[in-house]
């Protein structure tokens, strides 16, 4: 089958040939041929079944995307690759868009993102489209590109802008600005002029050459940036000061304005500097993530021990981690014990046991004892490389408020550009002379800051999202962080995410002269050998109880109704009701308010008998107990003002049980997947905006068709690959925190586009009416970009909820629970 896609030009007319994916019979290629023909301005389509590829002839202005769109919409993919390029010399928002504007121009490219604050285009394209194509086109819009490595970049960050530019620049300035700072004092000292002219070069035309070449690039490229901006302003400064010295250099000093040209140039050099090691910042946590990567692994191979490197480790190798040791791969403990601290890659605050037959993830450390481990994934397949890897994705997306930002960055620096002209002409009408229109037109393009905009959002996604996932709070992508933060209703599925998903035994009832703790004794003989997870809930209680548990004889399951064997000499039965109407054994009225107080809180009844006495000795108990956090999380959730539903396919008596002990008052039982799909869209229809929680299959249909799914990792691959949200472990106040951290990340987000906004819209007006010095300018948009990186670094303070909250009873619990009828 062809796999590659390619489009040939003819005139006006390209030529495309698209792999299709998903096609079974002829009747799928009747289907995509006829939604590509329902694209606009196609004039030509054949599709191929036994090739699996569509030929299409479409106008030049009709892309790839455009098709492979329409090919999606058929219920069919095209088969594309994604490639990440590292982006040099990016300084605002406009260079964004350029960039961005110029990749989705190549043909075959179906979409392209370019984050300001990762300098990292993330492209999708046909099997065409090369690397080494999409770097040429970034060097034709006037930047550097570098393939990235997934999850690479973030190991190793560099510095964008170093700082010897910067104190180069402040030594060269320093003696231009003196003499004003000295007049502040009552000091009269002057710089001759030739020298001014000779620092002054030094800066604008040394340190400031980046600027003349990046704004050069632009404007070739047929727009514009934050570089034109300064190189226009400062050499407006510097060529009005050079025309001023030549003209009067015979009369006297004139008033020069070569410190202005210097003393901003030399301060937007220190607000790259400050930007850059602020960005580095906000990579810190997924740096983090990234540096728990083991290089190597001391594998057991033909019965002896070599350290090998990581990336020769495959799936089946036996490998050792010794005590204190990181754990090189995911696998399964096949010896050995030890306690496993999984915080760092996991969020999980306490170490834990794990013994043979547990699973151990890649980059966790081990405690005190030596473990032998059998891998079951390593490289891209690993959790801690699928964690970095959707975290990077993440980051690299933008969320829907980027798009007022792109669109008003598109115009940004020609309307400054117009600004700074009709300045000019202002002041000269207003017969200034050309000096002040000059320096106020130069103040206008200094101060004007596309970069703040630019940073606004994706700095603060690039800190949420990165603290989020050091917590064990994994964000899909931006959309859906923007999404979360107006969650307004949390729908939880019951087994295994508000409880343990798991029997545990929650009741025992003696009978009159038979101690609690003998039933236990017997009942957990009787069953010894069962692998039943009743069974394994009798033995667990035993254990913590200390008891000695004797040997059972004869034993042999009764299928649908329990267990028989032979413990101390009696024969015994351990079964369901069924099995004790079937001994004839006598149940009088306390045994049977006993057991319908159970039943009643949907608990699993086992019956223990005697029968050859004959005896009733005991009532076991079983139900799937909640969570220790489960309560603490609903009482945050309420607090935080969003209600709760508890959406199960379990029993009404279970569901209802559940809920009670967890504080949620509205309950929905004995549902279906589509059950719990309506009870979403009824919500939503009611106008709240829905989190659904779940960890199974039949949860994917209703995590899909909520506003946020979050799944727990604890269950099914189908629940975290539908959910917008995955929770590395199964602790239900992590739902209240992905909600909080969602809501502070865009409440960050909307300060740095305020902040950026009215930065502009205030400091343009100001410096075009001639209210700010040019350096005054420089500094303050300086401070800009700086103060938007700032404010997204203080998310790195928030702290999730503790495990040990209050379980105090919810109140409110029921006016909390507002569900449509």
């Amino acid at each position: 089958m062809n796999t590659t896609a390619t489009a040939t030009a003819l005139a006006d007319t390209t030529t495309w040939r698209l792999p299709i994916r998903g096609m079974t019979c002829a009747s799928c290629a009747l289907r995509v041929e006829k939604a590509l023909r329902n694209v606009p301005g196609v004039t030509a389509v054949s599709v191929n079944g036994a090739t699996d590829e569509a030929t299409v002839q479409a106008p030049g202005d009709i892309g790839a995307g455009t098709l492979a769109a329409a090919v999606r919409g058929a219920g069919y993919e095209v088969a594309t690759h994604d490639v990440a390029l590292a982006i040099d010399g990016m300084t605002c928002a406009s260079c964004v868009a350029r960039v961005e504007k110029a990749l989705c121009r190549v043909p075959g490219v179906t979409a392209a993102t370019v984050n300001l604050a990762t300098e990292r285009a993330d492209v999708t394209a046909l099997a065409t489209v090369t690397a080494a194509m999409l770097q040429a086109t970034v060097r034709k819009a006037g930047y550097a590109a570098e393939t990235v490595v997934a999850g690479r970049a973030a190991t190793q960050p560099e510095a964008a802008h170093t700082w010897w530019p910067v104190a180069a620049g402040a030594l060269l300035t320093l003696p231009l600005a003196a003499p004003m700072l000295l007049g502040l004092f009552g000091i009269a000292w002057a710089l001759d002029p030739w020298l001014q002219l000779v620092l002054a070069s030094l800066v604008q035309f040394g340190l400031g050459a980046r600027f003349y070449r990046a704004g050069w690039a632009a404007l070739r490229a047929g727009s514009g940036n934050m570089d034109l901006l300064v190189a226009l302003g400062t050499s407006a400064a510097y060529g009005l000061s050079a025309y001023l010295l030549a003209a009067h250099a015979g009369h006297g000093m004139p008033h020069l304005y070569f410190e202005a040209a210097a003393v901003v140039i030399t301060l937007v050099l220190l607000g790259r500097a400050l930007e850059g090691r602020a960005k580095q910042a906000t990579l810190a946590a997924l740096a983090a993530l990234a540096a728990l990567r083991p290089t190597t692994a001391r594998v057991r191979r033909d019965g002896r021990d070599a350290e090998v490197a990581i990336d020769d480790v495959v799936p089946g190798d036996i490998v050792l981690v010794r005590p204190g040791e990181r754990i090189a791969v995911d696998g399964v403990v096949v010896e050995g014990t030890s306690h496993v601290d999984e915080s760092l890659v996991t969020g999980e605050s306490l170490p834990r046991a794990r013994g043979a037959g547990a699973r151990v993830t890649g980059g966790s450390i081990n405690g005190e004892g030596a473990l032998v481990v059998e891998t079951r994934a390593v490289g891209a397949d690993s959790t801690l490389a699928r964690i970095i890897a959707l975290v990077e994705s993440a980051q690299a997306a933008k969320a829907p408020i980027q798009r007022l930002v792109d669109r008003v960055s598109a115009v940004f620096v020609p309307v400054v550009l117009g600004m700074a002209l009709v300045t000019l002409i202002g002041w000269l009408v207003a017969g200034a002379g050309v000096e002040r229109a000059i320096i106020n037109a130069v103040s206008v393009l200094v101060i004007a800051c596309p970069c703040s905009l630019g940073l606004a959002t994706p700095t603060a996604i690039l800190v949420g999202t990165g603290i989020a996932a050091r917590r064990g709070i994994l964000i899909k992508d931006a959309a859906v962080l923007e999404r979360a933060h107006a969650v307004t209703a949390v729908l939880f599925d019951k087994t295994g995410t508000i409880t343990q998903g798991q029997p545990t035994l929650l009741g025992l009832h003696a009978a009159p002269g038979v101690a609690e703790a003998e039933v236990l004794r017997l009942a957990a003989a009787v069953q010894h050998a069962s692998s039943h997870p009743l069974a394994a809930a009798v033995a667990a209680r035993a254990a913590s109880a200390g008891l000695a548990v004797p040997t059972v004889a004869g034993a042999r399951a009764l299928p649908g109704r329990g267990i028989e064997g032979r413990v101390d000499g009696r024969r015994l039965l351990l079964g369901s009701t069924r099995l004790l109407e079937e001994s004839g054994l006598a149940v009088d009225d306390a045994w049977t308010r006993v057991a319908e107080r159970y039943e009643a809180d949907g608990r699993t009844l086992a019956w223990l008998m005697a029968p050859d006495e004959p005896a009733l000795l005991g009532l076991l108990a079983f139900g799937d107990a909640p969570k220790p956090t489960a309560r603490a999380a609903v009482a945050r959730l309420h607090a935080m003002g969003v209600a709760t539903s508890l959406v199960t396919g379990d029993s009404a008596a279970s569901a209802h049980a559940a809920a009670a002990a967890c504080g949620i008052a509205h309950v929905e039982a004995a549902m279906l997947p589509a059950d719990k799909a309506d009870a979403v869209a009824r919500h939503r229809a009611a106008g709240a905006v829905v989190a659904m929680v779940g960890d199974g299959i039949n949860d994917a249909p209703a995590l899909a068709a909520a506003d946020v799914g979050i799944a727990m990792s604890t269950g099914t691959d189908v629940a975290m690959h539908t959910a917008g949200i995955t929770l590395m472990h199964g602790d239900p106040l992590l739902v209240a925190d992905a909600i909080d951290i969602a809501r502070r990340t865009y409440s960050k987000i909307r300060q740095n586009l305020a902040w950026a906004f009215v930065y502009n819209l205030l400091g343009l007006p100001l410096a075009a009416f001639g209210l700010l010095d040019p350096m005054v300018a420089g500094a303050a948009m300086a401070l800009s970009s700086v103060s938007v990186v700032a404010n997204a670094l203080l998310l790195r303070r928030w702290k999730p909820a503790a495990a040990t909250a209050l379980e105090s009873p919810v109140p409110d619990a029921q006016a909390r629970s507002t569900v449509p009828a």
